[in-house]
């Protein structure tokens, strides 16, 4: 996203009270995506989100209409419908135009994104507006003009720009001017022709391309390169394979299927959920199987500090929730965790732990605020839950058997080092040391902290590893010491012990973290009865305390924890999050499973919670977008804000159907199964 962007999003979005200026959103449109590439596609609107995943920019904006003659229709002026295309990542967009329906589908295909047109309009041409910023510029740009193929450049990165039907005009643009970014009002994109300077159609990445139509149809396609690894030659060969190739629907259905990450969902539960949400995560994934937490709406930290980069306590959790889910609905996702498991192994520091995150297309530390291990200082700037996170993967993936034996020998030597890492920061009491939390903002000895530890030691524990006799010892530790942070008169664990103010009483999702670690607990030792009434009164409580319904909306659900003020604007109570409420769903799905497994009624009224919350992220439910994506947050009005969609709440949904449905807790007439 360029400035001059975010500053006419700004005079666009100033004065609204669910936006927040110099944005580039993504709460409406769908994506598509494949090997790094992300294209986002809205009504009439394609731009690439994709550089955290490729190290690559392309388009930074674009429009699309009808050239009729002298006049110009656009199609985000239009009324639009938009869908996937079954299961698959194609996306069907209709435009309703003064003449007829115009179908646009949009379908991703490694770095290459096809853009196809259907319409029944005669003596008309498609009208194309893309502005293309190779290395993320937009000045010093460069265009070399093949036979059908634009080629746009500044240095390392070569975009192509063709269509299977030629080009019936083209012209440059040069940036907006400086008296547009100062004028009060927002740029109209495309600008009118230039004024005859002659460096204006060869030096810009800004270009107008009328497409002649062939029986109706044509495709736009983009095509993003680096230099390093593709020449000009095969680039242009690849625009030719997909001008001639990509000239029908069929093509596109196709070549949709061929590259779906599911190949069959007919037997799925909740089919439309699942399908859902390996497509998010697999559009959110990068060629090394880094994920970023979702795309980066805010490039300018203006009121977030950034969404396009890999956390490695988001991406491990979940890395297993998808592991746990594979393992039960035979998703066929084996490469998915062998790159996880890769990269895990690749980004692991010296001392055993991880950073606080990373570029999720090499892996290289991407800035951010916790990096105290990397740097002088008291430590307390990292977030030691993340490296819990990543060796309860690491465990859990060994335990289920790799395949490849190098990549099993740089697992487990990840894990010894890890495990050196892990001790290190468990002080003498059995709770980790003062570090950051998980939501970033905060100080202490946390609660959700205690229990990523106590997760990774007991997945550690149930592996045949040698460190598992002394995982084993630290998991009990780590168990014991959990019940220093119980409010007996709140009924739930604190949010953390911060210095001399003692426990920190206030009710914060994160700790519902705590359930899962004890599931994992519980096949290695014994979850003793004092400590389910507990963990039953502790979700309950924190499910009721967190427990948000807005009197002027029809949503509903969790918000993080009791004083969140974040991107509040003006309203005065805090925001509902799909990451919270997803993991009060999950939190009481693994409520039921662990009660089941130790003979306890209780299972039911916890199933019972966790299809009520589950419910409100389901595709239809409250929470959930028309377009199955979730995003992190909503306003009391009902409005979505912040990433969307975001990779973690569609993974815990994901990891919430599977648990439930193998447990039998789908359906409220179904028993709740105890593990075998």
């Amino acid at each position: 996203m360029q400035l001059r962007d975010a500053l006419d999003d700004y005079k666009r979005s100033s004065g609204d009270s669910t936006l927040f200026p110099g944005e580039r959103r993504t709460l409406t449109g769908r994506f598509s995506g494949g090997d790094g590439r992300l294209v986002h596609i809205d009504e009439g609107v394609i731009r690439d989100f994709g550089y955290p995943l490729s190290g690559l920019t392309g388009l930074e904006r674009s429009r699309f209409g009808l050239s009729l003659g002298d006049e110009k229709f656009w199609f985000d002026d239009a009324s639009s419908t938009q869908t996937y295309y079954e299961a698959t990542g194609l996306v069907e967009t209709v435009h309703e135009t003064p003449i007829g329906e115009v179908t646009e589908l949009d379908l991703t295909i490694g770095n290459a994104h096809l853009t196809h047109f259907e319409t029944v309009a005669e003596h008309a041409e498609i009208i194309a507006y893309v502005s293309l910023a190779p290395d993320g510029r937009h000045s010093r740009l460069g265009q070399l003009h093949h036979e059908d193929v634009i080629e746009v450049y500044h240095e390392t990165e070569h975009d192509f720009l063709g269509s299977s039907t030629g080009f019936a005009g083209i012209r440059g643009q040069i940036p907006a001017s400086f008296d547009d970014l100062i004028s009060e009002e927002p740029t109209e994109y495309p600008r009118p022709p230039h004024d005859g300077r002659y460096a204006e159609d060869r030096l810009s990445g800004d270009l107008v391309c009328w497409l002649p139509l062939d029986n109706g149809t044509t495709t736009l396609i983009t095509l993003l390169t680096d230099w390093e690894e593709t020449d000009r030659e095969d680039a242009l060969d690849r625009m030719e394979t997909f001008r001639t190739e990509y000239s029908d629907r069929e093509a596109f259905e196709e070549a949709a299927a061929a590259t779906a990450s599911l190949d069959d969902t007919d037997d799925l539960p909740l089919a439309d959920s699942v399908s859902a949400d390996v497509r998010v995560l697999s559009l959110l994934t990068g060629t090394t199987g880094l994920r970023m937490a979702g795309p980066d709406f805010d490039p300018y930290y203006r009121h977030s500090g950034g969404y396009g980069y890999t956390w490695f306590r988001d991406d491990a959790e979940i890395s297993l929730f998808v592991l746990e889910s594979d393992q039960h609905l035979g998703l066929g996702l084996d490469d998915w965790h062998a790159r996880s498991a890769r990269a895990y192994c690749e980004t692991q520091r010296e001392d055993g732990s991880w950073p606080h995150r990373v570029w999720p297309h090499n892996g290289a530390l991407a800035p951010g605020w916790a990096n105290a291990r990397l740097e002088a200082g008291d430590g307390v700037d990292y977030q030691a839950d993340q490296t819990g996170s990543v060796i309860a993967f690491l465990a859990s993936y060994y335990a289920a058997g790799i395949d490849d034996a190098d990549l099993e020998a740089r697992v487990v030597d990840t894990l010894d080092d890890a495990v050196d890492s892990l001790d290190e920061t468990l002080l003498d009491d059995g709770r980790p040391m003062v570090c950051q939390n998980a939501w970033e903002d905060s100080i202490g000895r946390f609660t959700h902290t205690t229990a990523t530890f106590l997760e990774a030691y007991s997945a550690l524990a149930a592996t045949d590893l040698p460190m598992a006799d002394h995982a084993l010892d630290q998991a009990h530790r780590v168990y014991h010491a959990i019940d220093d942070l119980w409010l007996s008169d709140r009924g739930l664990y604190a949010l953390r012990e911060h210095g001399a103010g003692g426990l920190d009483r206030r009710a914060d999702s994160a700790t519902l973290g705590l359930i899962g670690a004890h599931l994992t607990y519980d096949q290695v030792a014994t979850v003793d009865d004092d400590r389910l009434d507990k963990l039953d009164s502790h979700v309950h409580t924190m499910i009721e305390a967190l427990w948000h319904e807005p009197a002027d909306s029809e949503i509903a659900g969790l918000f993080r924890y009791e004083g969140d003020g974040w991107r509040q604007g003006e309203q005065a109570h805090e925001k509902i999050w799909t990451v919270s409420t997803g993991w009060g769903a999950n939190a009481a799905a693994q409520l039921a499973a662990l009660l089941a497994d130790n003979d306890d009624d209780r299972a039911v009224d916890a199933a019972a919670k966790a299809r009520e919350l589950l419910e409100l992220v389901l595709p239809g439910g409250e929470l959930c977008e028309d377009t199955s994506y979730l995003p992190e947050q909503y306003f009391d009005t009902g409005e979505p804000d912040s990433a969307t969609p975001l990779g973690w709440p569609h993974a815990l949904r994901l990891a919430t159907v599977s648990l439930m449905d193998e447990r039998g807790m789908l359906y409220a007439a179904h028993k709740v199964v105890a593990d075998d």
